[in-house]
Order: structure tokens, then sequence, then C-alpha cells
């Protein structure tokens, strides 16, 4: 530490001396720095633009009439971490949201096949209430007191498929497991309490498998066989007994025994997520409920082989690395395969918009002349060319550089607008 505040100090008073240097040595100190995944980094990508339309979806849908005027949806951007303009964002998803004019304000609505999925996906959720019903009951049994905070549970309620009504759509249904409590008669106090405690249900994942395979119960290490110094703390660490997310978490601090159980605890609560992955910060809130470590991210990045951490869109996400295949999840929760299909349609529409951008791009280059006649000795390659795209053969901007590489952007970027 000494020698990095010496060269910090000697950095301020010559900045020359260390100016790029001491930048990469001070870097290479961060905890946050995981090999990236270029697999993993994918389906993060892929999930954060569904992410993004299923909230302009739901606020759409609490609209009145569900439509909703598209200055209100600019004024919600922040809040869901966009820039630019809302109607360029719309307009991606031609086939998800439906933007027209009335009384010379633009209005939004969801397209017929967009309503269509979200029936079905209201369906596939009272198909599958019975498993919500177990999904809160194990989370709350993994709490020290079998309490958890109405308002930290709210900002994870999607990541395990509960629906933005479940308070009053599941909770009451179900008063022989759960009730709502305030002791401080105060809101941000109110707490889902687990009425009655079911031994079936505190039976983990791990445990559920070993059992399975008739063996004792064992983390799996999903990293390549090079990564040896890894392979070798995974080893060490999984020598030591299993303790269940279920059993009393009243470990020392720092003990092995903590950490044992916090990695099962982990692990566990990213199984009953519907991506198998969830916002380090949003789980850190839960931490005196489920006696986890202070620095929970320090924890993570000790388990390369179990967890994958990530800092995409400067959020900082922890994924199960054995729930997924490349970028593809394994088992896939009947509410993801609804979503998924809500993904395919956006990316038709988004297919559909960039056709049609680049048709626009390349008329606009045609009245410009930007399309011209080559050289007399290469006129009949020229000629052949011309033909092509009179035909609606290969598109001459296709081999422009510039061109293709903003048609891809578009297609690609997250940031493209």
């Amino acid at each position: 530490m000494a020698v990095i505040a010496s060269r910090i100090i000697l950095h301020l008073r010559n900045p020359s001396i260390f100016s790029q240097p001491c930048i990469i040595f001070l870097r290479s100190f961060s905890l946050w720095s995981m090999k990236k995944d270029p697999s993993l980094e994918s389906a993060l990508s892929r999930n954060r633009r569904w992410i993004v339309n299923n909230q302009i979806k739901n606020i759409i849908l609490r609209c009145p009439n569900q439509v909703a005027p598209v200055r209100f949806l600019q004024k919600k951007f922040k809040t869901l971490d966009l820039q630019g303009k809302a109607l360029n964002w719309l307009n991606k998803y031609p086939c998800c949201f439906e933007v027209y004019l009335e009384n010379g304000d633009q209005y939004c609505r969801l397209t017929k096949r967009m309503m269509s999925l979200v029936e079905e996906e209201e369906s596939v959720k009272d198909q599958q209430e019975p498993v919500l019903v177990e999904r809160l009951a194990k989370l709350l049994m993994m709490s020290s007191n079998k309490k958890l905070n109405v308002v930290k549970l709210n900002e994870l309620k999607r990541n395990f498929g509960f629906p933005d009504d479940y308070l009053i759509r599941i909770v009451p249904k179900y008063p022989d497991m759960f009730r709502l409590v305030s002791y401080s008669g105060r809101r941000s106090s109110m707490e889902i309490e687990l009425v009655s405690w079911n031994p079936n249900l505190a039976v983990s994942v791990i445990e559920t498998q070993a059992r399975e395979r008739g063996t004792e119960p064992l983390f799996s290490c999903s990293l390549p066989s090079t990564w040896m110094k890894s392979w070798e703390r995974f080893h060490e660490f999984n020598e030591s007994p299993y303790i269940s997310p279920y059993a009393d978490g009243r470990f020392g601090e720092g003990s092995k025994e903590m950490e044992k159980r916090a990695v099962g605890l982990v692990h566990e609560l990213l199984s009953l997520t519907l991506w198998k992955k969830a916002s380090i910060i949003k789980v850190g809130h839960f931490r005196r409920e489920l006696n986890l470590p202070e620095r929970l991210n320090v924890m993570l990045l000790q388990h390369p082989g179990i967890f994958y951490v990530s800092n995409r869109y400067q959020i900082y996400t922890v994924l199960l690395r054995e729930g997924y295949s490349g970028s593809e999840l394994i088992n896939k929760d009947p509410i993801v395969v609804v979503k998924e299909k809500f993904g395919e349609l956006m990316q038709e529409g988004l297919h559909e918009y960039n056709r049609r951008r680049h048709a626009l791009n390349l008329e606009k280059k045609r009245q410009k002349g930007a399309i011209l006649v080559r050289p007399e000795k290469r006129g009949k390659k020229t000629t052949e060319t011309s033909e092509q795209d009179d035909n609606g053969g290969q598109q001459g901007t296709l081999y422009d550089p510039e061109e293709r590489k903003r048609f891809y952007k578009v297609l690609f970027d997250d940031d493209a607008r």
C-alpha cells in the first residue's frame, strides 16, 4: 500500500512521470475483476433489451385505456436507464409498440400480437401459482427470522417471476403459509412472515441433485480445465461439508462455515430466479436477513467456478454458471418461455426496422448521387452492379464500410438510438 501511495503522490506532483502506467497499475487492484465470458455477456445483453421493453410494456398497461403519451414515456426513460428519444426506441420495435398521432400528440399502445402475448403470460402465471407459492416460502425459510421486508423483496420480485400484484393476488390466498405484518405501523416496515415451516421445501437444489445421484451434496464447477489454480481452490472449498441454506446460519463472521453456507444460499437464491441471475446490490439488501457476509462481492469473486460476475451496463450482476450452456438457459421456466416469445417478436420488429432504415439510406444516397458510374475502363462491371441494384439484388451500400458499420450499429449496439 505504501508503494501505491508513493506512486499517487508522485503522479499528482508530476503527472508526466506515471501518467498512463499509474492508471493501469491502480486498476489492477480493482475488486471487480473477472475474466469476461463472451457467452454469458451475450446473455446479459439480450436480456437487457427484453427487460427494458418489458418495463415499457408494464408502464403502458398501467395507463388509462392502456395507451401512453410518448411524452410521458420520455419522462420515464431516466428510470429505465435509457438516453435519447423515446420515440426512436419505440419505432425500433414496430411489432411490439404502435405509435400514432392524435390531436397533434403522439401516443403509444401495444400491438395486437403483443397483447396476445400479455394474455398468454397472465395465463401461465395463473398456472404457475403453486410454484410461485413454494418459491416465496423457500425465500422466507432461508431468512433468519422467517420474514422479509416487502420493499426489498419488491426489487427482486420479477427475478422470481412474482406478478406485480402478488401481495393481493397470492399472499392472502394462503393464510396457512403467509401473513403480512408491520409492527411499527409504517408501510416501509411491512414484512411477509412465514406462518408454518414445510420440511419438504427445506431442500436445496444441490441436495436434490445429490439424492438423485446417490452422492454427498457438492457444488459443480463450470470452468475450463486450463484454470488450474481456480480448480484447486474449488476442490479445496468443496472438500468441507455442505451446509444447507435452510439450516441455522449463525456462524462467526469470516469463518469457513459462514462462507460455505453463504455460497450455498446465493446458489439456491439464483436457482429460484427465472434467469439464474440477480443484481448483487439488491441481493446485498438482504444481508442481515440471510446472514450474508458484509463484503458479498468479494466472496462471489472468490468462487468463479460457481458464479460469474459482470458489470455490464454499470450494473453488477451475478449469474449461476451451471444454469447456462453458452448463452442459453438450460432449464427454462414456463414464464421464461413466454418471455422469449416476446423477445422473438421484438427481434422481428427490430429486423424490419433495420431493413426499412437500410432501404431509406440507400434511397438517400441515390438521390444525392452517391452511387455513381465508375470509370469507363470498369464500365461493364459497373453496369452489372447497377442492374443488380435495380433488380433488388445485393445492395451497393452493403459494400460501403461506413454504411455497413452504421447498419450493424443500429442492429446490435445497445446505445444506438
